[in-house]
């Protein structure tokens, strides 16, 4: 982890310097790769609204990485706990939404999410017996899941 963590560094401090931002990092360990954890009195123009400028960094810091390192570990990038807290209420919903389909048998949609957001909220409701998932079928970046109840025979 110690390669991830150094190129995940330099990836975030390229990328946030030029701006004239003051900001320190550190880095802790997250499932199979690490997170990046950016401290700054500057936070809200890092995170950005509703997270959007976050999720950039995150991409670009992940492509870099993937640049020097072709098959690294994903990289998780939050900045003042803003990702943990906005991944907590994201997955609170979409086991709300799993419960709710569990008793109406009725399929619900979640919001458009992005790729990483969709990934967790697979993983999440993969723990729940009778819920099954799928992402719409579209080039969107952006797409919506339907969480249904499995019939069971």
């Amino acid at each position: 982890m110690e390669r991830l963590t150094t190129l995940a560094t330099e990836a975030a401090t390229a990328l946030l310097s030029p701006l004239g931002l003051s900001f320190s990092l550190t880095t802790e360990p997250y499932e199979d790769g690490i997170s990046l954890l950016i401290d700054s009195p500057d936070a809200r123009f890092i995170i950005g609204e509703e997270g959007d400028r976050l999720d950039d960094l995150q991409y670009m810091v992940n492509r870099l990485v993937q640049a020097k390192w072709g098959d690294a570990p994903r990289v998780r990038v939050d900045c003042d706990g803003y990702r943990a807290r906005a991944e907590a209420k994201l997955l609170r919903r979409a086991r709300s939404r799993a419960e709710r389909v569990l008793k109406t048998g009725t399929p619900l949609l979640m919001e458009k999410l992005n790729a990483y957001q969709r990934r967790l909220v697979h993983n999440e409701l993969a723990t729940i017996p009778g819920i099954a998932t799928h992402s719409e079928e579209t080039e969107s970046r952006f797409k919506r899941i339907t969480i249904s109840r499995i019939n069971q025979a």
